[in-house]
């Protein structure tokens, strides 16, 4: 008999994905953390509201992107600037070193992106979700997320020197 994972597992499964969109949300590591974690509590305290057999990923990027806008309504009302963190280079071998600096290269330019194209890019371009699921997930026409997409990528292109 087949059984379904159980909600814990796959909640497991997808911490990676969630950390990742996190840092695309907050582009500070420590704020990617601390969001991932107010997420997974969050989820775990709702777990009653998911209906099993649907999109578990889709619930959660919902739950984190609220928690984000929450915080950063809190920090705009208090006048809170934080100085980003600086990230190191990466030490190891040349090739090591020149795809972490793309990347980092890369990653600088997501982080200059206007957090609504940032969103999108960041969920269709890196999570692999389609264009209704993105829209639906940020409650947008899909001809919004369409065009965010690619100002975004177009952005980032320029950006990057690609164009």
């Amino acid at each position: 008999m087949n059984q379904l994972p159980s909600f814990e597992d796959e909640l497991v499964a997808l911490l990676p994905r969630l950390r990742r969109f996190a840092h695309s949300l907050s582009r500070s590591p420590a704020d990617a953390d601390d969001l991932t974690q107010a997420t997974v509590e969050r989820a775990i305290r709702s777990s009653g509201q998911w209906t099993p057999g649907t999109r578990l990923d889709s619930w959660l990027y919902r739950i984190m992107r609220n928690l984000w806008i929450d915080t950063a309504r809190s920090r705009a009302r208090k006048q809170a600037f934080e100085a980003p963190p600086e990230e190191a280079a990466g030490v190891g071998d040349r090739d090591g070193i020149e795809e972490s600096l793309e990347l980092a290269r890369i990653m600088a330019a997501m982080q200059r992106l206007p957090d609504e194209q940032r969103e999108v890019v960041s969920l269709i371009l890196i999570e692999g979700f389609g264009y209704r699921e993105a829209a639906e997930l940020l409650d947008l026409p899909i001809g919004t997320v369409s065009s965010r997409l690619v100002r975004g990528r177009t952005a980032l292109l320029v950006m990057v020197g690609e164009r």
